[in-house]
């Protein structure tokens, strides 16, 4: 694999990355697009930061891919979107020829990445993901970039200025229609705070049998 530098930043440059990212741009908003690419770039710089050995292709590829399952084309879904958008990369790279190992690798970065506490004990891929999109949605761990990278970052895939309304607006088109996949989650945070009817479910109340 070759990289390319972009930006300042260095993304992949193989075949793959690059039917990856058509891919994914005939398939997502332009919101989740962008948020996508910086997952990976700020996961990579992260990894960096800590001196983490991880394959470029294998985190672009679940960086890419760990929103899809909030699409449109599975608005008939009723798995957790995680699950679907792993599911998809998991096609995606078994038709390019990638190993079982690689693969599955993918699919746990992307099944995982709304499971903080498990991902940053798995493969450095794994755990980047996650970090990547916690740094792009809520800010969690971006003391580790510096200002040059957060600006090289945004003035490549910058963030509309609704950027934060769009993305509890895509998590809730979603999921709205499979309520009971967030259950275990914080992803019913995104249900209950667009619609006001929306109960949780209690595991406790489930437990208890009340």
């Amino acid at each position: 694999m070759t990289a390319r530098k972009n930006v300042g930043l260095w993304t992949p440059d193989s075949q793959l990355a690059r039917e990856i990212a058509e891919f994914v741009r005939d398939t997502q908003s332009d919101t989740l697009f962008h948020h996508s690419a910086r997952v990976y770039l700020w996961g990579a710089m992260k990894g960096r930061a800590h001196n983490l050995r991880f394959d470029p292709e294998l985190l672009y590829a679940a960086a890419m891919f760990h929103d899809i399952g909030l699409t449109d084309a599975y608005r008939e879904s009723q798995l957790r979107f995680e699950v679907d958008g792993a599911n998809a990369a998991r096609d995606f790279l078994r038709s390019r020829g990638l190993s079982e190992q690689d693969v599955s690798i993918v699919w746990s970065a992307i099944a995982l990445h709304t499971t903080p506490g498990i991902p940053e004990h798995m493969h450095a891929e794994i755990a980047l993901t996650q970090a990547g999109a916690a740094i792009d949605l809520v800010g969690v761990g971006e003391d580790d970039l510096t200002e040059e990278q957060r600006v090289a970052v945004l003035s490549a895939h910058p963030r509309g200025e609704r950027f934060r309304h769009e993305m509890v607006d895509a998590f809730y088109d979603g999921m709205k229609h499979r309520p009971h996949s967030t259950f275990g989650t914080f992803n019913d945070d995104f249900l209950a705070y667009k619609d006001p009817s929306f109960q949780r479910t209690n595991v406790c109340s489930l437990i208890l049998g009340v």
